[in-house]
């Protein structure tokens, strides 16, 4: 996914939610000042191998044995506690920084890559937990444009940003643990982020001609969006390398 593809949902996401670009930029800015380049090829082999794209949904911890049987694990945020208390391993995280930023200090010192996400809304986090994370084992990512060390891959939520990193890193299949997007639980802004990670979802599901059980019920809606934000639909084609 390049910069230039993903930009319109970017934008339209920036829209909707009143988030400020140069907020982003700044975030982004500072976390190439503190990482390093991460080759994604650090990662391991994820070509063609399964790979669960762990949620942090309760329902997890119903969901482990999905985890479990996967090739490769990508947990974002807290969903690496919840697999690591169930005796599974992650071989990557995906974070903001914003609930469990020791789990992923301790899992770059540990060797585990970590993906840490810089916005506008987090840039005490980047300036207190980057330089705690081992730099070898750290992937700075933003959703602004990319600079330096700092990737934009695609996605917004923790969730749908380590799908398109899978995605990115050649996964062959996608399963999708932990994953709830009607969780009666969160707050009205985490719902409105979670219809967004629907989207995004879709979006990514209909580049890679994949059909992700977590969306059934969900696509029409979904295409809706993203038809008005790109189109007709004429972005169904492999994801950009």
């Amino acid at each position: 996914m390049n910069f230039a593809t993903f930009e319109p949902v970017y934008e339209a996401i920036l829209a909707d939610f009143g988030f400020d670009r140069t907020a982003d930029e700044r975030a982004r800015d500072l976390a190439a000042d503190l990482a390093t380049p991460f080759p994604l090829d650090r990662l391991g082999d994820w070509e063609g191998q399964t790979v669960a794209v762990a949620g942090a949904a309760p329902c997890l911890a119903d969901e482990v044995a999905l985890a479990r049987d996967a090739d490769v694990v990508v947990a974002a945020s807290t969903a690496a506690d919840v697999l690591a208390d169930r005796g599974v391993d992650v071989d990557c995280l995906v974070t903001d920084l914003d609930k469990n930023p020791e789990t992923a200090a301790s899992l770059t010192r540990e060797g585990v890559p970590v993906a840490a996400h810089a916005h506008g809304d987090n840039v005490p986090a980047v300036r207190e937990w980057l330089p705690r994370f081992a730099d070898e084992w750290t992937l700075a990512t933003t959703q602004a444009s990319p600079v330096g060390p700092v990737r934009n891959l695609g996605g917004f939520t923790d969730g749908d940003r380590a799908a398109f990193l899978a995605d990115h890193a050649g996964a062959g299949e996608l399963v999708f643990p932990g994953w709830d997007f009607d969780d009666p639980a969160v707050d009205p802004m985490k719902a409105r982020k979670l219809d967004w990670a629907a989207r995004l979802l879709r979006w990514l599901e209909r580049r890679r001609g994949e059909a992700f059980a977590v969306l059934d019920g969900r696509r029409d809606a979904a295409d809706a969006a993203l038809d008005e934000i790109l189109g007709d639909g004429s972005d169904r084609e492999p994801c950009d390398a």
